[in-house]
């Protein structure tokens, strides 16, 4: 019997610069990728996607999606949506920072300690998803 490629998440996060928020999506996404749930997730690049990338626009359009974006703009779902497909799933930090009573990040290479709980938050939100998207645990 042949063997079947594992299903995985894609992972498209903002590539927001001049935003704390900005950066804490993208810590989260790569804490994701490495840490938190490596066998069950890729990363799919925002510029390249939007550039015309066709193995990523592919991998969006038959795999199911996450989009993480900084702020209310949501490039990420957005170009994803419009390149693509709808993404499975959409995570807006600025909603997430709300949502928790954080306090507001600072810092957009180097996080201030509120901008890092924000990643953490994030990432499991992210990590969540993931396992929802994929039916972990609900067995």
């Amino acid at each position: 019997m042949p063997e079947l490629p594992r299903k995985k998440v894609g992972i498209i996060a903002c590539s927001g610069e001049e935003l704390p928020e900005g950066t804490i999506t993208r810590l989260a996404a790569l804490r994701v990728l490495h840490q938190v749930r490596p066998e069950d997730t890729v990363t799919i690049c925002l510029p390249l996607f939007l550039a015309g990338g066709e193995g990523d626009r592919n991998f969006a359009r038959f795999y199911p999606t996450i989009a993480v974006d900084g702020c209310e703009k949501r490039c990420a779902f957005r170009g994803t949506e419009k390149y693509s497909n709808r993404p499975a799933a959409g995570i807006v930090v600025t909603d997430l920072i709300a949502q928790h009573g954080l306090d507001q990040p600072h810092g957009c290479r180097k996080l201030d300690a509120a901008g890092m709980k924000a990643v953490e938050l994030t990432a499991q939100e992210v990590a969540d998803t993931v396992d929802e998207l994929l039916g972990k645990g609900l067995r």
